[in-house]
């Protein structure tokens, strides 16, 4: 055995480095230790403080998890109050909020005040949390509670590894306060989130309704080891009092300084010189808010300087320098009134909640996705529950689970089908993707589904052919599958008597289903709707087989060798060959006049020399002159590779009207961004009119 001295300075050596560690996976998400070498030093350290217990520090690794509490939390006055937030919600409510600060600091303009600058940064969602240190050491951690005092969550707060149990020293070697109160977020991230749920699904216990209310319930846990468990984060947003302690001129400052002795900070705090950058920066994270992997119900403006914050002080319980933007939010609550099921185009039974209207994100919500049957089942969610609905994405709207307290014995359980709800046949459960198909290619449904799929814009592009359209063709006994579509040329005075319709709009959908026999191969075999094929799979198969009876006649083999196309999407394309309901639309669709094979010089595949060649391109936004799939083609023309989503391995990101996530995250990477008019420019050719940029 060691000598104590020995193990003293073992244990010393071995607790920062384990700190060094955890502070650069949790914090930094840098790290630079595998976790099996992490443990294998966190088990020697253990060995160490059991035998010498009366070496054990405080900010140890191991004493983030302490010993259950009783009874109530202790009450804590804060040092200084943790005040709210007033709220904007538009560029002119910021204006507003500018001019009041204007005249408490008794000017007419913000350029009188060349000092003035703003901070803007992501509002967590989470739970708002003050830490005290006392000579860098973390001694407590205290909820917002009514903003004058707040409960002591110390024991899980520990638990929390970014939590730094003592601060690092400044890059700049400058000495730490003795006194150092921190304000910050408690937080558990989206994908944390989804885990826990899962978990609690799989336990039977009921689902967080989102990831505050996790956290929170989470921090008011008596049992520190029940905390551990779970991924909490925390981000720290702000120094009580500015940052007087640590003679810090500007919030902007303060944060640094908060990084540098080991805090992770709210995300990318951007310094604006005017009222209209804040607004930019504000719009930006509400599109990037999809994409972050933490809920963030909006953006915190701050005045930077620490001495105006002090001349404008508070009204209220709101501090006058700072304010929200704040979003809607993401998740509610609301009744389930009934589940149906719907049939998709390749026969997927996919059931969705019909739900009494809600407001989710902005937007009123009456239906919702449930994923799929075994989904519901696994959940327990019933008709007539109250349930809890977010939008996934900020876009589609899915149902997390029941409120399981709210149930009044009246709730229906969920049968799951054994047959097709359109035609009756007997469906199949496919276990790789955890549905349930409808195997008839002749189904109704189906088929109206395929419809409006086939005459989709990014398919054969059927103007005056939406799903409203289909649907009352198909009442009416115009339609029932694709080939009927190119046969409504024979029952024009038909469509023309129907109400809403009228002779013009009969004549221009003729045009339009005319001209659309006239459609690449590609096109085609996208709007066919065969399982697996997107648009670039069927770019990929026209190009090699050049006809549709050479696609329908390939072998899996062949099919294959097709570069990208792999074995599940050829044993797809196979089997809808091999049916023959399949092959004899494709007879009917060729007696009608619907082109199936190229022209030579079509789809000819990308240039081996061009202004792109080896470049991969993402294509975004409304652009001004030419679809994305056309500005895919022009991209290919010159050698360039048309890649989905951006990363680090992107080239350009060409950026239309309503760019969104994508644009925001080259931005991010440092992507190059061209407009429509500057692509044009860098592969040599003309711009036409009503190009942007």
């Amino acid at each position: 055995m060691p000598k104590t001295t020995d193990a003293r300075a073992r244990i010393d050596e071995l607790v920062d480095e384990l700190n060094d560690y955890s502070y650069r996976y949790h914090v930094l998400d840098a790290p630079i230790i595998d976790d099996t070498a992490y443990d294998t030093l966190f088990r020697e350290l253990e060995q160490l403080e059991l035998e010498h217990p009366e070496l054990v520090r405080e900010d140890s690794p191991t004493q983030r998890v302490g010993e259950k509490v009783g009874g109530d939390f202790p009450t804590v006055v804060h040092r200084t109050p943790m005040l709210s937030l007033a709220n904007a919600r538009d560029l002119e409510e910021l204006e507003a909020w500018q001019q009041r600060n204007l005249r408490m600091l008794g000017v007419e303009t913000a350029a009188e005040l060349p000092d003035l600058r703003y901070v803007t940064e992501p509002k967590i969602d989470g739970l708002a949390m003050s830490l005290t240190y006392q000579d860098g050491a973390f001694v407590r951690a205290v909820t917002r509670g009514d903003g004058t005092q707040g409960e002591d969550v110390t024991h899980n707060v520990r638990t929390i590894r970014s939590v730094p149990m003592r601060l690092r020293t400044p890059a700049d070697g400058s000495a730490i306060p003795a006194f150092v109160e921190v304000r910050g977020e408690v937080y558990l991230s989206r994908s944390g989130f989804e885990r826990l749920n899962e978990q609690r699904i799989a336990d039977g216990q009921p689902v967080f309704m989102n990831p505050r209310n996790a956290a929170a319930g989470t921090i008011r846990q008596h049992d520190p080891a029940l905390a551990a468990k779970r991924p909490l984060g925390f981000f720290a947003y702000s120094l009580a009092g500015g940052g007087q302690d640590a003679e810090l001129p500007s919030h902007h400052a303060a944060m640094e300084w908060l990084a540098g002795v080991g805090f992770r900070t709210s995300p990318e705090h951007r310094v604006c010189d005017t009222i209209a950058q804040v607004h930019a920066s504000c719009q930006a994270w509400a599109e990037r808010r999809p994409t972050i992997d933490f809920d963030i119900d909006g953006v915190v403006v701050k005045v930077d300087e620490v001495e105006l914050q002090e001349e404008l002080g508070t009204v209220g319980r709101d501090p006058r320098w700072a304010i929200a933007w704040k979003f809607a939010p993401t998740t509610a609550t609301t009744r389930l009134v009934k589940i149906h099921v719907a049939v998709g185009r390749t026969g997927s039974l996919t059931p969705y909640a019909e739900m009494e209207p809600v407001e989710v994100g902005g937007v009123t919500v009456r239906q919702a996705n449930l994923h799929n049957a075994y989904d519901i089942e696994r959940k327990d969610i019933r008709e007539g529950d109250v349930v809890i609905v977010q939008r996934a994405g900020d876009v589609i709207p899915q149902v997390v689970g029941p409120v399981v307290d709210a149930r009044d014995g009246s709730e229906r359980r969920f049968v799951v089908p054994t047959e097709c709800p359109s035609c009756h046949t007997p469906v199949h459960y496919e276990a790789d993707e955890a549905i349930l198909r409808c195997p008839n290619s002749q189904c109704p449904e189906r088929n109206l589904r395929l419809m409006e799929h086939f005459a989709g814009r990014t398919a054969m592009d059927i103007d005056g052919l939406g799903e409203k359209a289909v649907r009352r063709f198909a009442q009416e006994g115009l339609v029932a599958r694709i080939p009927d579509i190119y046969r409504l040329d024979e029952r024009a005075d038909e469509i023309a008597a129907l109400s809403g319709f009228g002779e013009t709009s009969a004549r221009n959908l003729a045009t339009s289903i005319e001209e659309s026999k006239q459609r690449t191969l590609d096109k085609l075999l996208f709007g066919l709707g065969i399982r697996h094929v997107g648009e670039q799979v069927g770019i990929d198969l026209a190009r090699r087989f050049r006809s549709i009876d050479a696609i329908v006649d390939a072998s899996i083999e062949e099919l294959e060798a097709v570069p990208g196309l792999g074995s599940v999407i050829a044993h797809s394309v196979h089997a809808w060959a091999q049916d023959e309901g399949n092959r004899t639309m494709v007879r009917e669709l060729q007696d009608l006049g619907v082109r199936t094979a190229l022209a030579d010089e079509e789809l000819a595949g990308p240039a081996t020399e061009g202004p792109l060649v080896g470049k991969a391109v993402v294509v975004t936004g409304t652009l001004g002159t030419m679809s994305r799939s056309e500005a895919g083609a022009l991209i290919e023309r010159h050698g360039g590779r048309v890649v989905g989503s951006v990363s680090g391995t992107t080239d350009y990101l060409v950026a239309g009207e309503k760019a969104g996530s994508k644009l925001a995250k080259a931005e991010q990477l440092g992507t190059e961004v061209l407009t429509e008019r500057a692509l044009y420019d860098l592969v040599g050719e003309p711009a036409p009119d009503g190009a942007l940029g």
